[in-house]
């Protein structure tokens, strides 16, 4: 079974600490006592490491940075048994890695130009998007996905709610996807979930000017610390997951300013309400 995304962030993690402190792999396998090989499992997440592991291989790497030890040794393991597991045989690896991811973010960012965020979809609008699919699914296909995508959102409204702030611009909310009944039952339920105290809607408006950024979906994961967040994009061949310090820097950035330009939670949540009376 290939490793998950947060194994191979182990990996890439404990790969930085060596680099920083001028080793080799074979020159710090010597100072650990195993050979290089495994020296390349344990930095490909292809080999799971004990607490104890990272904490030996920080202390030869001279690392005195002790909450990212602390916070790597949280993801030592193996794997993260889930939910997500049940759909190994349907889904594509990256949308369990996603699970995974939001399963063990701190908080959650997210920005749309022109969908409603995955975690604040209704059933019904769900469904839709995913029958108009290309090429088109098979239905136990639909139904998959839609049960997978309705299990995420236990992260926003289960028992250990996360924080949550999606910035939805204008375009998503007035697309009538569905039908008018669908679009003003996903619009009201946006509403109920803008009342949960981890939930903050902001709506940015057609008046708000440019986009700063090309209108990707972006969902950024916090993690225990900033240098362990991670940004995942949609794209047409899947999920892309970006953890490079330059590429964090730049999407915390990109949300900002959106989130500057859109419409404070209050007068989103009045902005919402406007279409659905008008629905």
């Amino acid at each position: 079974m290939p490793p998950t995304l947060r194994q191979r962030r182990l990996g890439v993690e404990l790969r930085k600490l060596r680099e920083r402190a001028g080793l080799t792999s074979t020159a710090a396998a010597a100072r650990l006592g195993f050979q290089q090989a495994r020296m390349s499992m344990i930095e490909a997440g292809r080999y799971a490491v004990s607490a104890d592991r990272v904490r030996a291989m920080a202390s030869s790497y001279s690392c005195a940075d002790h909450k990212l030890v602390n916070a790597l040794t949280e993801m030592t393991g193996g794997r993260t048994r889930g939910w997500w597991d049940a759909y190994a045989e349907f889904l594509p690896p990256a949308l369990l890695d996603l699970a995974e991811l939001e399963h063990h973010a701190t908080r959650l960012r997210v920005a749309l130009a022109i969908h409603i965020p995955g975690l604040l979809q209704t059933v019904d609008h769900a469904r839709v998007l995913f029958q108009g699919v290309v090429p088109p699914p098979m239905a136990y296909q639909v139904e998959h996905r839609l049960s997978y995508r309705m299990k995420r959102q236990v992260v926003i409204q289960g028992e250990r709610p996360i924080p949550y702030t999606a910035i939805i611009h204008e375009a998503a909310l007035r697309m009538q996807v569905g039908g008018a009944a669908t679009a003003r039952g996903q619009l009201e339920h946006l509403l109920k979930m803008g009342e949960l105290d981890n939930v903050t809607l902001r709506v940015l408006p057609f008046g708000s000017g440019a986009f700063p950024s090309t209108g990707q979906p972006i969902d950024y994961a916090s993690g225990p610390l900033p240098q362990l967040d991670t940004v995942q994009l949609d794209a047409h061949h899947g999920c892309e997951f970006l953890d490079a310090e330059a590429e964090l820097a730049k999407y915390r950035t990109v949300l900002d300013r959106l989130e500057a330009n859109s419409l404070d939670p209050a007068a989103s949540k009045e902005f919402i309400y406007h279409l659905v009376r008008n629905a």
